[in-house]
């Protein structure tokens, strides 16, 4: 270990931290994403973490070196963070790394060294940080919170989701969307595991070994964004696969204990932690794999006759593997929480009576709308409106139009703000910004909230990768006011709408409460405006259809966003996001096929009874139901 000169530190619990400080932490991890490329060209990495207060935080963290960032390896492990900085976001603490910031990761199990993992050079590591490493260690074992799902082969059940950690003895390049992993941890499956068939040459690893241990091998699929951290792996690493999923295949239907095979994939995205890490070799978990891989007795267990008969037989049935096929065999959609439930036909699901809830197997034959842009609506909880969110041009019209009754006077400050004029010369335009202080005084910008007269569309996107916040206004008298046609709040990628039904709207000056406490969080100004905030929902209608009959169901609000894992607030900003939907979308109702080639889908769906004041009618919902 190094270390450097003994330094004593602050450590804040988590039940105390407060927006706008810079603290240092210790934490249990309770959830945790491993590494992933983000939209630009950093790593992404997300943690929530826990102490003895049982509050949470959880902490995002960017770099363009993934080992820079905090190397969890478990749910359960324990984390240092130095000169950690905490924001507000959705109303929650959010912790993001400041100047300095610096991590060390423990082992969880009590008694294990305090050997920490870091990339960083020095650090100080004194005995109250043992003290309080090894109370944590104690306190989390007690906790059901911190259950990692971690699984033996031997332990696995047909539709399980599970972490386990493993050896890895082959690999190979399927396809650009999939690869091949092959690992053992020196337990056999109950049930026989697929094969996936592969060309000899294609397949990086020890055929001797392969061969011997064919058994006690199994063949995992990675899909997706998954694969590039699969191509980095080397044959002979110790690794732990997150979220891993156990897929229960028949190969016919007239003996089905007999036929029944599983197959083990990772699934793309980073929903539920999915994803890759690669364990050193003096980890106590990877310790304690080799004691029980060198003590495997091929001769104790051996390839009997049977393995063998329902291997070949398996392979016999089963074409070479090729992507698009298993697409079509494998439901495309992943059901979280409800895998346990009995498929249902759609012939007996129309004719039961609501509510009830229901797990089918189907295929998109339709969706409406077509132009997927329009799925996206502004929803108001207290009145239920749903109204269209305003295009480009309709938003510059507003924006602009808020400035067209202004005089061009100078501009003019108070004092609560600073205002400025920003010259247009080309377009023979005046864009006034107000800067509005805080503790009276004014603020960088990333950390700024600042009201604009009369700018365009681009400009205020131009604006928003600068400033924190942004208020549109118009002027009226010299007075500052608000019209709800047009974004009450702009922060990031994302524009903030009030509903024109449900809001009371307030002078302007009540912002200036604000300027001494509080924060420029949407909740906050939309509570000092008078204002109540739409919220971005998707609403789709989708007709889903299985060889019994059809059904038309809704997919909106929170399921939608689960659906899709998109954030429908940021679709309409983001182009990546735009794009990503359509491909969904096309995968899900490809264009020219028959309905015979589209892929199932298991969902999760449930009906209910509504009478809008003309007729009665039977309506469905899917829920609980995510793209794979």
């Amino acid at each position: 270990m190094m270390s450097g000169p003994a330094q004593k530190y602050v450590y804040t619990k988590l039940d105390q931290i407060k927006e706008g400080t810079v603290v240092n932490l210790y934490g249990v991890v309770k959830f945790f994403k491993v590494p992933y490329r983000s939209k630009g060209t950093d790593y992404c990495s997300t943690v929530t973490i826990m102490d003895q207060s049982n509050a949470k935080l959880t902490c995002t963290f960017f770099s363009g070196n993934q080992d820079t960032l905090p190397k969890i390896y478990s749910i359960g492990d324990i984390v240092r963070f130095h000169r950690i900085k905490i924001t507000q976001f959705n109303s929650e603490f959010l912790g993001i790394s400041s100047n300095g910031f610096s991590a060390l990761v423990f082992e969880g199990t009590a008694g294990a060294p305090a050997l920490p993992r870091t990339s960083s050079k020095t650090y100080s590591f004194t005995e109250e940080d043992h003290k309080i490493v090894e109370s944590l260690r104690i306190w989390q074992m007690g906790q059901q919170t911190f259950s990692n799902l971690r699984l033996k082969l031997s332990d696995i059940k047909p539709e399980q989701y599970f972490n386990l950690i493993c050896h890895l003895v082959g690999k190979a390049v399927l396809d650009k969307a999939c690869y091949l992993l092959k690992v053992w941890d020196g337990s056999k499956c109950a049930l026989p595991a697929w094969k996936v068939c592969v060309e000899e040459e294609a397949l990086e690893g020890d055929a001797d070994f392969l061969s011997l241990h064919q058994h006690l091998t199994v063949d995992v699929l990675v899909y997706d964004n998954h694969v590039e951290a699969a191509k980095s792996l080397k044959v002979g690493s110790y690794i732990v696969i997150q979220n891993l999923h156990a897929k229960l295949h028949n190969t016919c239907n007239e003996n089905q204990a007999e036929n029944s095979y599983l197959e083990f994939h990772l699934h793309g995205g980073t929903l539920y932690g999915r994803g890759i890490t690669i364990l050193p070799e003096n980890d106590i978990d990877v310790q304690e794999l080799q004691k029980v891989l060198t003590t495997v007795n091929l001769n104790e267990e051996p390839i009997c006759s049977e393995d063998l008969t329902s291997h070949n037989r398996l392979s016999q049935k089963s074409p070479p593997f090729n992507a698009l096929e298993r697409c079509q065999q494998l439901s495309v959609t992943v059901l979280p929480t409800r895998q346990e439930w009995l498929t249902t036909p759609l012939s007996t699901v129309v004719k039961m009576k609501p509510p009830q809830k229901y797990r089918v197997r189907v295929r998109l034959r339709i969706f409406q709308p077509q132009h997927l842009y329009q799925s996206v609506k502004l929803h108001c909880t207290k009145c239920s409106s749903l109204q269209a969110v305003p295009d480009e041009e309709r938003l510059d019209n507003i924006l602009q139009g808020n400035y067209t009754n202004c005089p061009d006077t100078d501009a003019q400050n108070a004092y609560w703000y600073q205002s400025v004029k920003w010259k247009r010369n080309q377009e023979n335009r005046t864009v006034t910004i107000h800067f509005m202080k805080k503790h009276d005084m004014l603020q960088i910008p990333q950390e700024s909230l600042i009201m604009v007269e009369g700018g365009t569309f681009k400009e205020f996107c131009k604006l928003s990768r600068k400033f924190n916040s942004i208020i549109p206004v118009t002027c009226n008298q010299a007075n500052l006011e608000l019209d709800l046609s047009a974004p009450f709040l702009v922060q990031g990628n994302i524009w903030h709408y009030g509903c024109r039904n449900c809001s009371s709207l307030k002078s302007i000056e009540a912002l200036s409460s604000l300027t001494l406490e509080g924060s420029w969080n949407a909740t906050e100004i939309a509570k000092a405006l008078g204002i109540k905030p739409l919220t971005y929902v998707f609403v789709m209608n989708l007709t889903l259809e299985d060889e019994t009959g059809s059904l038309n169901a809704y997919l909106w609000r929170r399921a939608a966003e689960q659906f899709f894992q998109i954030s429908a607030s940021e679709i309409f900003m983001v182009n990546n996001l735009q794009e990503q939907l359509n491909v969904i979308m096309t995968t899900l109702c490809p264009p020219g096929k028959s309905i015979g080639e589209y892929p199932w889908m298991d969902c999760c769906i449930k009906s209910y009874h509504s009478c809008d004041g003309r007729e009665e009618q039977n309506l469905y919902e899917i829920f609980d139901t995510l793209i794979s």
